[in-house]
């Protein structure tokens, strides 16, 4: 399931679903929850430990928010769908729109892919600046309440154990109170209790599969041309086990983020910064180290050890009035930059099944529709890892079918602009990855090069 096969938000489908709706984790998959929510339920709490800023910075609990993050398509319709004169608003903040088609250039299978010829818009600016310019939009909405430096310690249930009807809290001053709800969404992330929360209620806990990548990133900012909005990717792929690229943010910098899997640790100094650049597969991103200054001696490292999967839609009982969203499900290989439209995705999903249930069943009638999304993005960032003969883990079935195919039809992309802008836009999670397999397009990719 992609953008293309879930309808657009209607604002007009919700309304009387319950009076007190409580998100736990304020990362943009739980503030994209709290904006569906916040249609049909008299009141939305955001509970977060950390404490929030009022300006674009990295939370504490959030320290991968330092690296790079690209917001997909899916992502970018969805978030403007939510919040209309969201790309306004990131503009007035600082931020960019860019053009995907001529302001992107993604190297793989040793060449650039072709620009495609239909302009693409995306949005460009650190992931602080992306969070804070919904975290304020969503703090305007009357339904909805930030509540900050405030952790979740505990669930409410029924007498029967059947049904979350609240949460144990703990503030600043580590005294704990009862909040009732009648909903309650884990957007905790990767970091989720819940799956352990289920078994001391004696619910059976999601199988998990994990699929180890060991990757780590490494990034820094750097000056950038008040002009030059052009970003370059070229992800590790095999043989080569680096990557990296320079993606424009806001207030004319850049960032620029070196990755290595399997060992191949990217640098934690300045110092050894400039040679591991120098040592990609592409000569801009040393080229722009060299000509525009660095604005911090911090190197920012985070290791990613491996993509996760809770298999929440194969339980056959799940607690009424709970819900589950975003990394807290599934988290992907990061490089491949998944996460925030998969989260939005989910909140999309959420708005239907809301719309179409109400709070009747809604955890697995969730689970299930959102498998599909789970799936798209699953098969294409572990398919990709599994080019490296290192990775280890459940290999999804037809994975090695699917790298020979894709690997030919990149290297086909790289003169053919048609070919590349389909296959960016499945990339992007617009459409499914089954339209690149449609008889024009096979026929293209397989037949010999003139």
């Amino acid at each position: 399931m992609t953008l293309e096969s879930v309808p657009a938000y209607d604002s007009e489908r919700i309304s009387g679903v319950g009076n007190h709706a409580v998100v736990v984790g304020a990362s943009i998959s739980g503030l994209l929850a709290a904006r569906v929510l916040a249609d049909g339920f008299d009141k939305v709490t955001v509970v977060e430990r950390d404490e929030l800023p009022d300006e674009p910075k990295t939370r504490d609990g959030a320290p991968h928010a330092r690296q790079p993050h690209l917001l997909q398509e899916a992502g970018r319709v969805i978030i403007e769908d939510l919040f209309p004169g969201y790309g306004d608003d990131l503009v007035s903040e600082g931020g960019l729109i860019i053009d995907i088609a001529s302001d992107f250039n993604f190297y793989d299978e040793g060449g650039y892919v072709a620009s495609p010829s239909t302009q693409i818009p995306g949005y460009a600016g650190s992931r602080p600046l992306l969070e804070h310019v919904i975290r304020k939009r969503v703090s305007e909405i009357d339904e909805v309440q930030l509540r900050d430096s405030t952790r979740v310690v505990g669930y409410r249930t029924d007498e029967r154990g059947t049904t979350v009807t609240g949460a144990e809290i703990s503030g600043t001053d580590d005294n704990n109170t009862s909040m009732s709800a009648d909903l309650i969404v884990d957007a905790t992330g990767r970091t989720s209790r819940t799956p352990k929360w289920l078994e001391t209620r004696g619910y059976e806990s999601p199988e998990v599969a994990e699929v180890n990548v060991d990757l780590a990133y490494s990034t820094t900012t750097v000056e950038r041309d008040p002009d030059d909005q052009r970003a370059f990717w070229a992800p590790a792929s095999p043989p080569y086990t680096r990557g990296g690229g320079a993606l424009p943010i806001e207030n004319e910098r850049r960032q620029v983020v070196l990755h290595g899997v399997h060992g191949d640790d990217p640098p934690r100094n300045v110092d050894e910064f400039h040679d591991f650049a120098s040592s990609l597969q592409i000569t801009e991103v040393e080229e722009i180290l060299d000509s525009h200054d660095m604005l911090s001696e911090d190197i920012d490292y985070y290791p990613f050890p491996s993509s996760r999967r809770r298999y929440y839609e194969e339980l056959d009982c799940f607690p009424s009035g709970f819900l589950v969203v975003g990394d807290a499900i599934a988290s992907y290989n990061p490089i491949y930059g998944q996460g925030m439209s998969v989260a939005a995705l989910h909140a999309l999903v959420l708005h239907h099944t809301l719309a179409e249930n109400g709070l009747g069943n809604l955890g697995l009638e969730f689970f299930d529709e959102v498998e599909q999304i789970v799936d798209v993005a699953w098969m294409m960032a572990v398919g990709a890892d599994f080019q490296f003969p290192e990775t280890t883990g459940p290999k999804p079935r037809g994975t090695g079918l699917m790298g020979w195919y894709l690997s030919r039809l990149t290297r086909k992309a790289h003169t053919d602009r048609d070919l590349s802008e389909r296959f960016i836009r499945v990339i992007m999670m617009e459409k499914p990855p089954k339209t690149l397999f449609r008889p024009g397009v096979v026929w293209r990719v397989l037949k010999p090069a003139i």
